[in-house]
């Protein structure tokens, strides 16, 4: 086999396995199996034969068995009027085969057969969401650079004594035969007896189809994008180049490579994303069905993760309430799967999902948000995701300037100011280097809120501590002066900011696509009205502390800082359940986002604990202090 067939030869042995167990094929999986093996024989094929005469030998053999596992696999898929059309459908292309008719009619054949296969088994062909090479290359260079190159021509580093040689991606006449359904099939499934993996546990669904764009750019001419005729999405992940240029001839079959590789963005709006959320939750169902528990379990968390999640600020913003019952309906199926229930359950709780789905689209309506939500939605994201930060920042910079400690302000200022640096570093290695999937945003959105909570709560019980005039000037000698309370201050402004602008990034870059160009104008008006808003809050702050008692002053910041960390625990929790690390447990209880109280039993318990830490450790302080004045 040739070093450039190992791209689409993933059926091979996982087929063989397939029939030597006598499995079941079904919609979910043999159709989709059986689509592949089809794209490889009409890739593959055409190079095996010339003039009648057989020009590779044991590639041509390899065509004749894989035939075989064909027509097993189209013998396995579930019964359909259209089942016979399609066995017979495989005896011709063996016939052909056989008789060694010319590669292009073979190849044509075969993807003729593919179409009524897909459109007989519903195995759909093009992406939800439309495909952005720019996604795609940072995942390229992340995954598949190592071995194909950086320029994809199959001379990687890691490539070098690979047998066989990784697959060269610029190998133009052969792409040409290849679908953008097939390079996505690939990444998806991998080449069995190559060092090609399946990316299936890495990267999901819409990053895989990124990926794909980014690879088909390879052999594609930008320029010719700008061609007189328009590709739609669903032609450019069907379709192959050769097919464009059979039948409409070299500058359409030039213009359609250029626009597969850069889809026109013309959708990405909340209609997009939540379409994409519940065909991602009926693959999830279809995999539950199928006894793969675990690949059921991580399609729901894609799911919410990568469509829904984007929408939710702005939904927010428009009724907060259906908001909070879509995201319920969509854990609670999520659980059901976790917790092993009947598939007539599972299948129950998604019904009920796809239909707040359904409500949330009908609220948010099509492609693009209206400028007045889109107004509304920038400035309350900056100003609720901000108002966490400036509340800790204000209260811990008043404290330091009430007390004198100006070489402590600077410390401070110091770690806010690298917050704000490592947040746009985060977004541009994000956006440019590596692709961060909603799974592990969650992640480390909700490992920093819990850190920040256990902070938060310390420099709480230290402020009362402190409160009196006394206790204070003992630390001032002992500590602050020495610096070790200087890096707590700057570590504890750095985590509080980085947390709560890694979210407003987020949002803003999602926001940014919901809004479309009509709307960028408003995104950028509320964004701006918002960041006034927070300065002045955080000088109104600033401005009547100073005023207060240094005890009274104290006591405050320190139930502040207290009650920041109970909320603090509840939105990591909260953040850590979305991310699918661990499931949740619905109770009878009141919901309040912006206080982090979720009617979950998981988030509820982290508060209470962080809430019995309080407790105990100001009683521990109220002794120490009794001790104190009765030493004295």
């Amino acid at each position: 086999m040739t070093a450039p067939s190992r791209l689409l030869a993933l059926l091979v042995l996982p087929v063989l396995v397939l029939c030597s167990f006598n499995l079941l094929a079904d919609t979910v999986d043999g159709a989709p199996k059986a689509l592949h093996l089809l794209d490889y024989i009409g890739a593959d094929y055409p190079a095996t034969v010339e003039a009648g005469q057989v020009i590779d030998e044991s590639e041509y053999r390899e065509q004749v068995e894989f035939l075989g596992v064909l027509q097993g696999l189209i013998g396995d898929l579930p019964a359909k009027p259209e089942k016979a059309e399609l066995e017979q459908g495989v005896a011709s292309l063996r016939k052909a085969v056989a008789d060694r008719v010319d590669g292009d009619l073979v190849a044509r054949q075969a993807r003729q057969m593919g179409a009524r296969l897909a459109v007989a088994y519903e195995v759909s062909q093009a992406p939800i969401i439309t495909p952005d090479p720019t996604r795609g290359a940072p995942l390229y260079a992340q995954h598949c650079s190592v071995c194909h190159g950086a320029n994809g021509a199959g001379d990687g580093p890691a490539g070098v004594g690979m047998t066989p040689p990784p697959a060269n991606l610029r190998d133009a006449a052969r792409l040409d035969r290849l679908s953008l359904y097939a390079i996505y099939n690939t990444l998806g499934l991998g080449v069995e007896g190559t060092d090609m993996p399946s990316f299936t546990d890495q990267l999901d669904d819409r990053q895989r189809w990124d990926l794909a764009t980014y690879i088909a750019s390879f052999s594609a001419d930008p320029a010719a994008a700008k061609g007189a005729q328009s590709f739609n999405l669903s032609d450019l992940a069907r379709q192959t180049p050769g097919e464009v240029l059979a039948a409409q001839g070299p500058q359409a079959a030039a213009s359609f490579r250029a626009q597969r590789a850069q889809p026109p963005q013309v959708k990405r709006g909340p209609a997009q994303l939540l379409d994409y959320t519940a065909s991602t939750l009926d693959k999830s169902l279809a995999a539950y069905r199928n006894g793969d528990h675990e690949q059921a379990y991580d399609l729901s968390v894609a799911a919410y993760l990568e469509g829904f999640e984007l929408v939710e600020s702005s939904l927010d913003n428009v009724d907060a309430t259906v908001r909070k019952d879509t995201e319920k309906a969509l854990m609670a199926y999520r659980q059901s799967l976790q917790d092993g229930l009947p598939v007539a359950q599972a299948e129950q709780r998604l019904d009920a999902a796809k239909a707040k789905l359904k409500a949330s689209a009908e609220l948010l309506g099509g492609d693009s948000l209206s400028a007045s939500l889109s107004f509304i939605s920038g400035l309350l994201i900056l100003l609720r995701e901000g108002l966490e930060a400036i509340l800790v920042l204000a209260a811990i910079l008043a404290f330091l300037r009430n007390t004198g400690q100006q070489s402590a302000v600077r410390s401070v200022n110091v770690g806010w100011g690298l917050a704000l640096l490592a947040g746009l570093g985060t977004w541009a290695l994000a956006a440019y280097v590596i692709d961060v999937s909603g799974s592990q945003r969650e992640l480390l959105e909700g490992a920093t809120a819990l850190f920040a909570s256990v902070m938060v709560l310390w420099l709480g019980v230290w402020m009362h501590d402190r409160r009196h005039a006394a206790a204070w000037q003992d630390y001032i000698k002992s500590s602050l002066v020495g610096g070790g309370g200087r890096f707590g201050f700057a570590v504890l402004a750095f985590f509080s900011v980085y947390r709560e602008l890694f979210e407003v990034i987020l949002f803003y870059e999602t926001l940014w696509l919901q809004a479309g160009p009509a709307g960028h104008n408003a995104v950028l008006a509320g964004g701006a009205t918002a960041l006034v808003l927070l300065v002045g809050l955080a000088w109104v702050i600033l401005r009547g502390s100073a005023k207060l008692p240094l005890t009274l002053f104290f006591s405050i910041n320190a139930a502040l800082l207290c009650a920041l960390s109970v909320v603090f625990a509840g939105h990591g929790v909260k953040a850590l359940q979305e991310a699918g690390i661990f499931g949740t447990r619905p109770v009878p209880f009141f919901d309040f986002d912006w206080l982090g109280i979720h009617a979950d039993a998981y988030s509820l318990a982290a508060q209470a604990l962080a809430i019995l830490a309080i407790v105990v450790l100001y009683s521990r302080s109220r002794m120490s202090e009794k001790r104190r004045l009765q030493a004295s």
